[in-house]
């Protein structure tokens, strides 16, 4: 299981520990030290060794750094934690609005006479190096490799992750371990390369068919790697977590101290393939000559799930789903103002862990109501647990990790009569969710060439929000996982068996928020009967099937292709869902899921 601990600071710790770095810098002799929401495998998610900057400065989100400097100390946030910020971090850290503001521009307005600024060289990747080192080129400001200085200050750092590996049964990953190696082995061959590192923990653990529980909701073993263009691989796992992998690995994975990881390295000939988003700057330097730049030779394969992984997820959103209308049957019936957030998220669980199928679920769920709803990765703890109230909207954003699937859905939920603001902006939003829904697009064209079609009808009201569309979600793996996405930064193509959300939102600080989610398959698309097949199309199947409440909907603002959408789908909820709740339930769904 993964270990319970949670890393924590109260604002009133940050000018202590922020006082004890600075201490620390003085001793080295530098002028600042960086300090990422990073670890060794540069994947989005850490273990608590690894909550460096939540120890530091108290910020809990899941992007972020934090740069200190003898006379100030700046927090990179971006858009999503705007808020949620203001009440986390004490006075004695300036939040910096980011990538607005890019790292070396502030430095160099902080710093105009020059200096040494220190990084850790595992928890940066060679590309943010890279690029950091030229834009600070010609300023007097130079980067230096050094030892981790928050570790040198945080006495009670929590141990390494060790979870034990597991196997991912083949019924459910489509593809054994030696197919995928030999597969990714003879791209490789054909590119030129004799082997590829890879250090993120998905990737790994999807291309070994093992799985962990090293990170909080994740079911990843942390690892590093090298793929040959034999098939061979080199594993760098503790060796106690291998206890239970070691005969389903086979005798063509060598397992490996990770202490060992870059004395391997440097003995490697090349072309060695490194991804310069994700590999550690350590790594590439060691390397050095014999690496040459690639993608992860896993992302894309991963991406494009198979008809196992496919039908798997389907199937756990199912089940899911039927835990989802359990719960929000429960919470129609209790009277505004008697339940708080962190009742919504234990009743919530429950519902899903009534299903012996769960492993997990998939993130800490976001339940918030009224200004907490605005704050858009809101995380509920007793300093912030509001009442749901009247008048109120509950932004409930939840997942669960199966098996056979990994799922991530958001509703918001009227608690009483909705104000007529609030169902305009719901409105528009849910017209947004079905625009894309609905799409059909030509091959090859990527997330950022159809994002804005989920914020069109939020635009034309002026209104807008400040995260991607969507994310692209693994088998049984991270809730977030690249390289697709739904995003103006996204330039990779969708491709059929790529698994993304579709996520709209629109918030209003102090006041509500709002957000509805589905996941989504791509599909190749039929032309419709009688149509000119002009060019090959692709079309989403939706995986999620849970009401969406009709009590905010405007009907009349929306046109007759999306309220035929919404009908379709509603019918098609309760047919799925009907049979897998209770009789009390039912009855509710089928009021949920009536005709507009």
């Amino acid at each position: 299981m993964y270990q319970s601990f949670e890393v924590t600071a109260r604002p009133e710790q940050g000018p202590p520990r922020l006082k004890a770095l600075r201490a620390e810098l003085a001793a080295q002799g530098l002028d600042g030290f960086l300090v990422p929401r990073a670890d060794v495998h540069q994947g989005e998610y850490v273990s608590p060794r690894d909550e460096r900057l939540v120890w530091l400065t108290g910020f809990t989100g899941s992007a972020g750094f934090c740069a200190v400097l003898h006379d100030v100390a700046g927090v990179f946030i971006d858009g999503r934690y705007r808020t949620q910020i203001k009440t986390q971090v004490a006075d004695v850290y300036t939040p910096v609005p980011w990538p607005e503001t890019g790292l070396a521009d502030w430095l160099i307005e902080q710093m105009p006479a020059g200096g040494v600024i220190g990084f850790d060289p595992w928890l940066h990747t060679a590309g943010q190096i890279e690029q950091l080192t030229e834009a600070l080129t010609g300023t007097g400001i130079t980067l230096k490799p050094t030892d981790n200085m928050v570790d040198a200050i945080w006495d009670d750092q929590p141990a390494p992750a060790m979870a034990p590996a597991k196997v991912h049964p083949l019924e459910f990953a489509g593809e054994s371990h030696e197919a995928k190696r030999a597969r990714l082995g003879t791209e490789l061959s054909r590119a030129g390369q004799t082997a590829a590192i890879i250090t993120l923990p998905d990737s790994l653990c999807w291309l070994l068919n093992i799985r962990g529980a090293d990170i909080h909701c994740n079911p990843v073993a942390q690892g590093l790697a090298i793929l040959h263009a034999d098939a061979r691989v080199d594993l760098f796992m503790a060796d106690a977590k291998l206890n239970e992998v070691r005969d389903h690995l086979g005798p063509d994975v060598t397992a490996r101290d990770p202490d060992t990881f870059l004395n391997y390295l440097s003995g490697l000939t090349g072309p060695v393939r490194m991804e310069k988003t994700s590999v550690p700057a350590i790594v590439a330097d060691t390397v050095g000559s014999n690496g040459t730049w690639g993608d992860d030779p896993c992302a894309l394969p991963k991406a494009c799930k198979n008809t196992a992984e496919i039908e798997g997820s389907a199937s756990a959103h199912l089940r899911d789903g039927a835990a989802v209308v359990e719960l929000l049957a429960w919470l129609d019936a209790q009277a505004p103002g008697t339940v708080t957030e962190t009742q919504v998220v234990t009743k919530l669980e429950a519902c899903r862990r009534s299903d012996n199928a769960l492993q997990d679920i998939s993130f800490d769920t976001i339940s918030g109501t009224g200004p907490n709803g605005a704050i858009n990765h809101y995380h509920v703890n007793e300093a912030t647990d509001l009442t749901l109230k009247e008048g109120h909207l509950l932004v409930l954003d939840s997942g669960g990790q199966y098996l056979d699937g990994t799922t991530d859905i958001t509703r918001t939920i009227p608690i009483g009569k909705p104000g007529a603001d609030e169902c305009a902006a719901f409105t528009r939003v849910l017209m947004g969710m079905i625009a894309v829904s609905r799409l059909r697009w030509p091959a090859g064209l990527a997330g950022r060439d159809i994002e804005a079609i989920g914020r069109a009808p939020l635009w034309y009201a002026h209104q807008d929000f400040d995260h991607g569309l969507g994310h692209g979600v693994g088998a049984y793996l991270s809730v977030h996982e690249g390289p697709q996405r739904l995003s103006r930064a996204s330039h990779v193509p969708l491709k059929p068996g790529m698994i993304l959300s579709n996520e709209p939102g629109y918030y209003r600080e102090g006041a509500f928020g709002i957000r509805l989610e589905n996941l989504l398959v791509v599909e190749p698309a039929t032309a419709p009967e009688g149509g000119d097949a002009h060019r090959a199309m692709l079309s989403w199947r939706t995986l999620t099937f849970v009401p969406i409440d009709r009590r905010l909907i405007l009907p009349e603002q929306m046109d007759t292709p999306s309220r035929d959408w919404l009908n379709a789908y509603h019918a098609e909820v309760l047919d799925k869902i009907g049979p897998r709740v209770s009789a009390d339930t039912l009855e509710w769904l089928k009021n949920a899921t009536a005709s507009i």
